[in-house]
């Protein structure tokens, strides 16, 4: 019989933290640090570095693609444990205005979480949550 998984917190933020550092080490710091995580929930902060940035002083899409996919990735493992195996199978990105440098939030929410599959809610922002920088909808299979 499938079931879903448990809508609980499995996984703090500290805990969360050390399983990115050790499954990707080299890029661990590049996007971002998780600052919460709730149910349904997780919260990251990247400060934009130089390198980051494309010509005109906005951070480039890949980058802002990376926190979005990080993100969904912690709010997934925060409710089903350290699982390295969870990948990313769709990713839908809308720009919707330049993203200066400078702190670069990403809310992610669990819109589904299911057996096989999950499907997240991702929203970057900075300075104001109600003026959104990206908006994109990610799904992750699962193990």
């Amino acid at each position: 019989m499938a079931t879903n998984y448990a809508r609980q917190v499995r996984l703090s933020a500290d805990e969360l933290t050390a399983f990115l550092k050790e499954a990707f080490p080299a890029e661990a710091q590049s996007y971002g640090t998780v600052l919460h995580v709730g149910q349904d929930h997780a919260q990251m902060r990247l400060d934009p570095q130089v390198s980051m940035l494309r010509p005109g002083g906005i951070v480039s899409g890949p980058v802002q693609m990376g926190l979005i996919d990080v993100a969904a990735y912690v709010v997934v493992l925060a409710h089903i444990g350290p699982v390295a195996m969870a990948v990313t199978n769709s990713l839908s990105v809308t720009f919707l205005r330049p993203c200066r440098c400078e702190a670069l939030f990403a809310d992610a929410r669990l819109l589904k979480l299911g057996r096989r599959l999950a499907t997240i809610d991702v929203r970057l922002w900075q300075s104001s949550e109600d003026r959104l920088v990206a908006q994109a909808t990610v799904g992750y299979a699962l193990p």
